[in-house]
């Protein structure tokens, strides 16, 4: 099916060092992108692109903090060097340093958590949209979460962040749309990963987490990627500004998850 096929093409992916940024950079290695790993530290997205060139894919590792602008335009200028340009951005990387109700967050972690999750989104996408506009297109997928749609206890400034971007991809799909630019979003419910280990780890959140979702159990990094292929493919081609739940149906339930 070639319209799932991302031969030739060039993806960015932040937070590629595990979970479903490395999940995501091996999915479009073997669809046949050239795959460019970030992450704060080198050592991490090093092992995953031996790992990916050990399969026969093509993978650049590359240490870039998102929020860190400076970084954030040498990345891009290091991928341009490196493939000629950018297709495809997937805007993995998050951080959230506070857990508890929100009127406990002081100002350096709102700082923190809106310069990574926010901030950071857009710089990428500001720094390879040229190259991308300059290609004939392109695909910019961000991470949100279903926390960004529907307040969950103890996370409700990580929420916050990534309900503005959810907006962000709603905005800048409208703008970038005449240069065949298509920019949608996809929020993941619990997917057992390290970042999330902190709930679903916890015995008692856990159950809860899985009592409420109709689907009876928290998804794996893999059940993401047949939508992260698409959304990054010419499948998705008159797909934009869209936010993807992939939940299990927790956002459906009845029940109400920490209520």
């Amino acid at each position: 099916m070639p319209d799932f096929s991302l031969a030739g093409k060039v993806a960015i992916i932040t937070g590629a060092s595990r979970g479903i940024g490395e999940s995501i950079a091996h999915t479009y290695a073997q669809a046949g992108a050239k795959v460019v790993l970030v992450s704060r530290k080198l050592d991490g997205v090093t092992a995953v692109a031996e790992a990916i060139r050990q399969q026969g894919g093509e993978a650049l590792p590359v240490a870039a903090h998102m929020g860190d602008q400076a970084a954030v335009a040498s990345l891009v200028d290091q991928v341009i060097a490196a493939y000629g340009g950018v297709d495809i951005v997937v805007n993995n990387a998050g951080t959230n340093p506070h857990f508890g109700p929100l009127l406990t967050a002081d100002e350096s972690v709102w700082d923190k958590t809106l310069d990574v999750n926010l901030r950071g989104t857009f710089r990428l996408i500001q720094a390879a949209a040229p190259s991308m506009i300059s290609r004939g297109g392109g695909k910019v997928i961000n991470i949100a979460s279903i926390a960004g749609l529907t307040p969950n206890p103890g996370v409700g400034l990580y929420g916050i962040s990534k309900a503005a971007v959810v907006m962000m991809t709603k905005v800048l799909a409208v703008e970038l749309a005449e240069h065949n630019i298509q920019v949608n979003a996809l929020a993941p419910g619990f997917i057992k990963t390290k970042f999330s280990q902190a709930i679903w780890g916890d015995e008692e959140t856990n159950a809860a987490i899985v009592d409420s979702t109709p689907a009876g159990r928290i998804a794996s990094v893999e059940e993401l990627q047949g939508m992260m292929l698409y959304l990054a493919s010419p499948a998705s081609s008159f797909l934009t500004g869209q936010v993807i739940t992939i939940d299990g149906g927790l956002t459906l339930s009845p029940k109400s998850f920490g209520g």
